[in-house]
């Protein structure tokens, strides 16, 4: 592992806050949309106005300052754009990071999975990604007996590679099945996302390219798919689109309910 990697997660530790409630709750995703967002009350769907397009570019901090508690990344996902059988983010996922399937389903890294649901009263169907969902009071944190799950104070959850010791706490206590376990050798790293063997790893926002003022390469890849769906922004800034359109658009949290404040809303569930 790099001494680069070594020093910038060293300066995310450093900043990290809020170590969160806990909460033994399991997730399901299903196949029921009740099921699914459990808790979550009525919901509106509401369409976007034409032309409207769920991207944009965001602003970051200079590479060498650290998080900010003043900014919380997140993203809305509008899936009334979200077409099933599509898998551009997924795909840009595999791609930024390096992470492959090894033929076995049940131990394929969850980095980020669709997943389809369909309403039991009218049959409609919907598909959205489901990824860390970067909780505001992540139980992975406040599980993990080592410290290697942490928050950032922009809202990322990450993991310490350096400390994890693969005991998977962090992944029963998730309630969103969202981590995943390395049970095979790796070859062919990206520089950027080193990974090992006995550890577990999820989202991370693609903090690399956030940090570097860009954007996640699910969202960005998303907009060139032309279907726009993702939207990625500060949800501490009012001024910012994303906070825009939560404001102006009915939203949920997938599991509200267990009153985790995930950063990640969906339009239209």
């Amino acid at each position: 592992m790099s001494e680069n990697h070594s020093s910038d997660l060293a300066t995310d530790r450093a900043h990290a806050v809020d170590r969160a409630g806990s909460c033994g709750c399991s997730g399901d995703s299903g196949v029921s949309r009740r099921g699914f967002v459990a808790g979550a009350g009525t919901l509106v769907t509401m369409t976007l106005a034409t032309g409207v397009v769920l991207i944009a570019p965001a602003q970051s901090k200079p590479v060498d300052e650290p998080a900010s508690p003043d900014v919380r990344w997140g993203l809305l996902v509008d899936t009334s754009k979200c077409e099933a059988g599509c898998s551009a983010c997924v795909d840009a996922c595999r791609e930024e990071q390096g992470w492959e399937g090894h033929g076995r389903p049940e131990q394929n890294p969850q980095w980020i999975r669709k997943v389809d649901l369909k309403e039991t009263a009218t049959g409609r169907t919907f598909s959205l990604p489901v990824m860390c969902q970067h909780c505001t009071h992540p139980p992975c944190v406040d599980v993990c007996p080592t410290g290697a799950s942490f928050k950032r104070a922009d809202g990322i959850v990450l993991v310490d590679r350096h400390i994890c010791i693969g005991c998977r706490y962090c992944m029963m206590a998730c309630p969103y099945k969202a981590r995943s376990f390395v049970h095979e050798d790796i070859e062919n790293q990206k520089p950027h996302m080193p990974r090992g063997k006995g550890c577990v790893e999820a989202c991370t926002l693609c903090v690399h390219r956030i940090d570097a003022g860009g954007v996640p390469a699910c969202v960005e890849k998303c907009g060139g798919a032309g279907t726009g769906a993702m939207l990625f922004g500060d949800l501490n800034d009012p001024n910012a689109e994303i906070s825009k359109r939560i404001a102006t658009y009915a939203t949920t949290q997938i599991r509200p309910d267990l009153k985790l404040n995930p950063g990640v809303f969906y339009q239209g569930l």
